[in-house]
């Protein structure tokens, strides 16, 4: 490492100390950079800038997070945690089991970790608790099992993996359904085998066909979102960018004219609140991508692929050194901005130690994904906390289990790629 990476290195950990938004940390660092360290007009920083945000690719966001809102602010949350609900509630812990289901349903909705967090989160900790539940496991599920939200997809963080990396947006959504779950199966285990000689808990009765029947007919329109998505991408009908147009379209109808939860005057408002998030996102997307340009110009992707190949011969160590440096970065960083800023990084590396591509953006998702969780910047610790008035110490304890689960996943995405990468390649999007 030259001192100037060094030097850069600093500005970057010690404008992140500070509390500074980590876009501005990347915007303050690229340009320090450019003056100090290269040759290049900041004319070129400032067109770097507007074309990052200048990319098709970014739409499919926009419509994701307004169809999340939509039905986040509808009626829909409601309906998914019925059927979920109505499904297991009657097991031991069958609450909890309809929570992390609540959470893996509105995933293939919402795209995003927080928007289910927040979404289920303050619905489902004080359900929870008001029927026995310990606090620490109502916590502890509520703040993990919303990771759900960035694996399932549509995933945000996939669609930024596949602009950078030019890998197959289907066939990376393709991917996330297996680790999502097993990440649902393996909480619903713990949830059974935690509580299954509790009898304090309250257990609702074993429902009746006619009542499953009931619920799942109120809940048809809802359940049909994500078969319209995944079944138009991989059937061929449309493609992932107007996947989203189409959801955004079938998620108006249903909650104006269906549901009629909203009225026209909540659409807008849905809209403008859709509109800053976007564009928070987008500005995070154009720091990132401009200190990647100052990484390239710097060249110190090409120095540490080359350090990396001289001490690491082994693809096994290799993978297991990225999940440990990624485990790390997501205490510290945004998945947003790991996503920008490491992908480039290591893309290079990969087809020296024979990992797909594909399959590293499934472990960086996942891997990423934790990092909600863990902290001391962990999102999903900070929401849930304030939820339920408790310390970052308290939540941080109350995750371990259900981290424990999601780690375990993330050891099977790592080392068994090929139980993963058959659907992509099922569908000729990956060959």
């Amino acid at each position: 490492m030259v001192s100037s990476d060094l030097i850069l290195l600093l500005i970057l950990l010690g404008s992140m100390a500070t509390y500074i938004p980590v876009f501005m940390c990347l915007f303050f660092t690229s340009v320090l950079g450019f003056l100090l360290f290269t040759n290049y007009p900041l004319l070129l920083l400032t067109q770097t800038l507007f074309r990052s945000m200048d990319n098709f690719a970014l739409v499919v966001v926009l419509f994701f997070i307004l169809c999340g809102n939509i039905m986040t602010t509808g009626k829909t949350v409601e309906k998914l945690i019925k059927m979920a609900n109505i499904l297991v509630s009657w097991l031991p812990g069958g609450l909890g089991m309809a929570g992390v289901l609540g959470c893996g349903l509105f995933a293939a909705i919402s795209g995003s970790t927080v928007a289910t967090v927040v979404a289920l989160g303050g619905f489902m900790i004080p359900a929870l608790q008001a029927h026995g539940y310990p606090e620490k496991y109502a916590l502890g599920l509520m703040t993990t099992s919303p990771n759900l939200g960035v694996i399932i997809p549509p995933s945000i963080s996939m669609i930024l993996y596949s602009m950078i990396s030019n890998v197959s947006l289907e066939g990376l959504f393709s991917t996330g359904f297996l680790p999502g779950m097993l990440i649902m199966l393996g909480t619903c285990v713990y949830s059974y085998l935690y509580f299954r000689n509790k009898p304090q808990i309250t257990r609702m009765p074993v429902p009746r066909a006619r009542e499953i029947l009931s619920v799942l007919k109120e809940g048809f329109w809802a359940l049909m979102l994500p078969v319209i998505i995944f079944g138009g991408i991989f059937s061929g009908i449309f493609t992932a960018n107007e996947a989203a147009v189409v959801a955004c379209v079938y998620a108006l109808v249903v909650e104006l004219f269906i549901h009629k939860s909203l009225n026209f005057r909540d659409v807008k408002r849905i809209t403008v609140s859709s509109v800053i998030t976007s564009a928070t996102l987008l500005i995070i997307v154009a720091g990132a991508t401009c200190f990647g340009r100052l990484l390239t110009l710097q060249n110190i992707p090409g120095r540490i692929t080359e350090v990396v190949m001289a001490s690491i011969q082994s693809p096994a160590f290799f993978l297991l050194a990225m999940n440990i440096l990624f485990l790390i970065v997501g205490m510290f960083m945004d998945i947003i901005s790991a996503t920008m800023v490491l992908g480039p990084v290591f893309l290079p590396m990969l087809n020296s130690f024979g990992i797909n591509w594909m399959h590293f953006g499934l472990i960086m998702t996942v891997n990423l994904a934790i990092g909600y969780c863990t902290p001391p910047v962990g999102v999903s610790l900070y929401i849930t906390g304030s939820i339920s008035n408790k310390n970052l110490i308290y939540v941080s304890r109350a995750v371990i289990p259900f981290l424990a689960i999601q780690l375990a996943v993330l050891f099977l995405v790592t080392y068994l790629p090929d139980l993963f990468l058959w659907f992509p390649r099922l569908i000729g999007a990956l060959e």
